[in-house]
């Protein structure tokens, strides 16, 4: 019996489609393991990656609001709790394996530094000099090299197919596909794909997009809860916008006035469920074209297989342009922003310059141990030492540095 369904009874057993990644047929690890009696490859990539250092740590890193702000906004552990949730669901729909799916979702943003993206604009400028500093290819990184607590490897040891979904999320990174062309591969994945190549001129797998669309409505989605919540703006302002307009209108007919608990809460879970039906139609509709009789051939198609139909795309610009000008560039926002970036590029320049006040276990890399330090190896520690941080622990980290009067 195949790997994928060698734990289903009868009843529950799900038939995946022809181009559905199976377990059974995974590339494999970097590192040989002997097979799990009791979970396919794929669970046991979903299974580590939640047992993860860098997965409990987004429970105190931002997404927009910084943690201290209020315990009712969304962090990076709910965000990526809430896109494995909608990956499923899709994944389930369209016959592909669920548990592949769900571990990218899981995994998509464990290299986000603290501070979310102004955090990420903070680094990549401090790194520009020694290959910049990327969030996805930073996830790969904890993935392969800085998750450390298996004795026979660095990493977890993932499949070949979860890394690759990974390194692979905004899609093909090389070549006229790819959507940044003519841009350098970041410095992980280049390595990576040298040694274990990741085909990173193609599509990633259908489990794949999934998880990366699924980031997509999960993120519209709660942003649109958390900026109401914040009160950034009001549901007045919602009805100019063509997909949440007549949404609202229906909640109102059919419920009159609702206090903004259950209007907020009903709005959003009719927006989510709307984009996923598009989503699934519009998908369905791409499949039957390409008829794939494999995952490889949806690795080779010219666009991807997973996607919205034009009406809702240009139904989710309106809402993201809505969103950078209302909430994204909203000055209390603008203000966090420019907190957090100050924060760590203090840190930055401070570890990079005096790396003796780096904690004693980040001290001494491969190449010090060899007498062949380097500035590019020194900036890459350092980065990876401050983008491990929770936005907690970097303000802390700040205070013992830069206050005088702060305990070391």
């Amino acid at each position: 019996m195949a790997e994928t369904e060698r734990f289903q009874t009868p009843a529950t057993r799900i038939l995946l489609a022809p181009y559905a990644c199976t377990a059974a047929h995974s590339r494999g690890r970097q590192v040989d393991e002997e097979q799990s009696a009791e979970r396919t490859p794929y669970q046991r990539d979903r299974d580590r990656i939640i047992h993860a250092g860098a997965f409990r740590r987004l429970k105190y890193k931002t997404q927009v609001f910084v943690y201290h702000e209020g315990d009712f906004y969304r962090t990076r552990l709910s965000h990526s709790l809430e896109v494995a949730q909608i990956a499923r669901t899709i994944a389930r729909a369209l016959g592909l394996d669920e548990d592949l799916a769900e571990a990218l979702a899981l995994a998509h943003d464990l290299g986000h530094p603290p501070f979310g993206h102004a955090g990420e604009d903070a680094l990549h400028a401090a790194m520009a000099p020694y290959g910049g500093f990327d969030h996805n290819d930073q996830t790969v990184r904890v993935l392969t090299q800085l998750e450390r607590k298996y004795p026979r490897f660095d990493g977890l040891n993932l499949t070949w197919e979860t890394i690759e979904g990974v390194a692979k999320h905004n899609g093909p990174l090389t070549g006229p596909l790819a959507p940044k062309s003519g841009e350098a591969v970041p410095p992980t994945i280049a390595a990576l794909d040298r040694s274990w190549p990741l085909e990173l001129g193609t599509f990633a797998s259908a489990e794949a997009q999934v998880a990366a669309v699924a980031d997509d409505i999960a993120y519209n989605n709660h942003d649109v809860d958390d900026g109401l919540r914040a009160g950034l703006f009001g549901f007045e302002d919602l009805m100019d916008i063509p997909m949440v307009a007549p949404i609202l209108r229906d909640i109102h007919d059919e419920f009159g006035p609702l206090d903004n608990k259950h209007r907020v809460h009903e709005a959003v879970r009719r927006l989510i469920g709307l984009m996923v039906d598009d989503l699934l139609a519009e998908s369905r509709l791409r499949l039957q074209a390409l008829r794939p009789e494999g995952p490889d051939q949806i690795r080779r198609a010219d666009r991807p297989v997973i996607g919205f139909s034009e009406a809702l795309v240009e139904g989710n610009r309106v809402l993201k342009t809505f969103l950078f000008r209302r909430m994204y560039r909203h000055y209390k926002v603008n203000r966090m922003a420019t907190k957090a970036k100050r924060v760590l590029s203090d840190l930055f320049e401070l570890f990079h310059a005096e790396p003796n006040t780096l904690p004693t276990s980040w001290q001494l890399g491969e190449n010090e141990q060899h007498g062949d330090d380097d500035d590019v190896s020194r900036a890459r520690r350092v980065a990876d030492y401050i983008g491990g941080m929770t936005d907690r622990f970097a303000l802390e980290e700040h205070g013992r540095l830069f206050d005088m009067k702060a305990k070391i």
